[in-house]
């Protein structure tokens, strides 16, 4: 039941997380068993609400390297955080009323080259930014 509501209430935010994502080479918008929104690249997690109770509302679960991860939470802990439950993934929350356009589509392209590098891994043909090599170093999504 929490799941729906939480969909719900972030709805209207994650159509902008989507239209970003599907700008994206081969990126798919999906729903997870539950009925909520996700993005995925060759059927692999690039996106979602979070749905977890430790998850604030307006929250978007993104995949991204926990030591880069990090540099986000320090640099800008008012958009990024993360709880106990999504710490052991490789993930970081994000507040979706903080992210402008711009830090959506490049935390969502770290996303997809963190995505493409582990499809490339089962065998998936690559196209797009970078076709498969994550990068490195402080560069991640800008934020507003």
């Amino acid at each position: 039941m929490h799941g729906r509501t939480l969909l719900h209430r972030t709805s209207r935010h994650f159509d902008q997380v989507i239209a970003a994502g599907l700008e994206l080479p081969d990126v798919e918008a999906a729903t997870k068993y539950d009925g909520t929104p996700v993005l995925r690249l060759h059927g692999c997690f690039l996106a979602g609400v979070a749905t977890h109770p430790s998850a604030e509302p307006d929250t978007l679960v993104v995949r991204y390297e926990p030591e880069e991860r990090a540099w986000l939470l320090e640099d800008a802990a008012d958009t990024y955080y993360t709880t106990d439950y999504y710490r052991k993934f490789p993930v970081v929350l994000a507040r979706l009323q903080r992210l402008d356009r711009d830090a959506l589509r490049d935390l969502l392209t770290v996303s997809w080259r963190l995505a493409a590098n582990k499809t490339r891994v089962r065998g998936a043909p690559l196209k797009g930014p970078g076709a498969g090599v994550p990068t490195r170093g402080r560069s991640g999504p800008a934020v507003s």
